[in-house]
C-alpha cells in the first residue's frame, strides 16, 4: 500500500470515524506535521486527547473524537496566503468553510502550524494545509 499524502489519509480517517460515531480512531503512519495539525484541532475543540504510540515502525496516533466534526480535509493544491488575504477572507478561501465564523483553516506559517485565527492575531501568512468545521 502506497500512501502519497499522509495528512490527507489522517484527516480522512478522522472524518470517516466521526461520521460513524466512533469514540476514537487510530491514525498511521504518524508524522510531525500530523501531530501539529492534531494540536490545532485539539485547541479549537474538534478533537479530544491524542497520544503517540511507538509501534517500532512508523508510529501511530490514537485520537479521541468528540463528535464535533462535520467535515475535514486537506487543501490541494497547497495555496500560499498572505496576512492581508487572511484578514479579508476572499472567495478562494471562503469555499473551504461553510460560513464566516464557522470552522478553521489550518495554516503552516514561519511560526509553526496554527489556525487562521491565530495567524491573523500574529499578523502572519503561510501555506494552507487543511480545513475543519
Amino acid at each position: 500500500m502506497v500512501m502519497l499524502d499522509t495528512l490527507a489519509n489522517a484527516l480522512t480517517s478522522i472524518y470517516n470515524a466521526s461520521v460513524r460515531n466512533k469514540k476514537e480512531v487510530i491514525i498511521m503512519p504518524s508524522s510531525k506535521l500530523i501531530a501539529s495539525v492534531l494540536k490545532v484541532m485539539q485547541r479549537e475543540g474538534y478533537i479530544g486527547e491524542f497520544e503517540y504510540i511507538d509501534d517500532g515502525r512508523w508510529g501511530k496516533f490514537k485520537v479521541q473524537l468528540l463528535g464535533r466534526i462535520n467535515k475535514t480535509g486537506v487543501i490541494k493544491p497547497r495555496i500560499s496566503v498572505s496576512y492581508k488575504n487572511l484578514r479579508k477572507m476572499p472567495v478562494e478561501l471562503q469555499k473551504f468553510l461553510p460560513s464566516r465564523d464557522i470552522g478553521v483553516l489550518i495554516i503552516s506559517t514561519p511560526h509553526g502550524v496554527m489556525s487562521h485565527k491565530e495567524a491573523i492575531e500574529k499578523k502572519t501568512g503561510g501555506i494552507l494545509l487543511a480545513y475543519v468545521y
